[in-house]
């Protein structure tokens, strides 16, 4: 029909972007998320069976030439890999499984820490931005209960488009961090703390609350959710 004249290209586009999923029975899988989000569906891997994220995995790469899994633990990362080929690659430091090549890399997102028992969810975002094919570097173990830590990295900081902030305990980084630079900031609390941080409720609402502006607060451990947006405000800023 687009060839005949009938129907225009952003006419088949539009169309082709809500036309029907994959059903798997126990899944239905979204081939054309893609098209309205310019990535395809990532699959959430925590209560999966490793049978379901077999199929869900090798299903989406042949459809889509990537696909990345989240939450993924050791056991069935390394089971996957041994299951789905080289193909496949797992991170367990970030908890990701990929399928495919990221796109050629752009822009600058900076991933900050505050401590080393937040890098699990800094690796999550760090690794997911690189794969989304954001340009990412992580900064590690530059809590405020050691301030200089930080300012000797102030260049870098402010040379990035995007920061992503990662903190537990009382959250007190992204203050910081967003007080220094003029890019924005997307803020990740983390369940890390004593007890009376309530496993990341704290830090949540530390930022939440907090007086610097240009700050995005996403939900406690989600570096997924805090490097998708950044890659999308880096995507723009490069494409702009």
């Amino acid at each position: 029909m687009v060839r005949d004249g009938i129907v225009s290209p952003e006419q088949a586009l539009s169309k082709l972007k809500s036309m029907p999923y994959q059903d798997l029975d126990f899944a239905k899988l979204d081939h054309h998320r893609a098209l309205r989000k310019g990535f395809p569906e990532v699959i959430f891997g925590q209560g999966k069976t490793l049978e379901q994220l077999e199929t869900l995995l090798d299903c989406s790469l042949r459809e889509q030439g990537r696909v990345m899994a989240t939450r993924i633990d050791k056991a069935r990362g390394e089971a996957l890999v041994e299951k789905l080929g080289p193909r496949f690659a797992y991170c367990q430091e970030a908890a990701l499984l990929t399928g495919g090549e990221p796109p050629e890399a752009v822009g600058s997102v900076l991933v900050c820490c505050a401590g080393t028992a937040d890098l699990p969810v800094a690796q999550e975002a760090h690794q997911t931005l690189r794969f989304l094919g954001s340009r990412s570097q992580l900064l590690a173990d530059v809590g405020v209960a050691g301030l200089h830590r930080l300012l000797a990295h102030v260049e870098l900081l402010q040379s990035a488009k995007v920061i992503v902030a990662v903190a537990g305990m009382e959250g007190a980084l992204v203050s910081v961090v967003a007080g220094l630079v003029s890019c924005p900031v997307i803020a990740v609390p983390t369940s890390v703390g004593y007890g009376a941080s309530f496993d990341g409720l704290a830090a949540l609402l530390a930022m939440l609350s907090g007086c610097a502006p240009g700050v995005t607060v996403v939900n406690i451990d989600n570096g997924f959710g805090a490097a998708y947006s950044a890659h999308l405000i880096n995507k723009g800023m490069a494409e702009a």
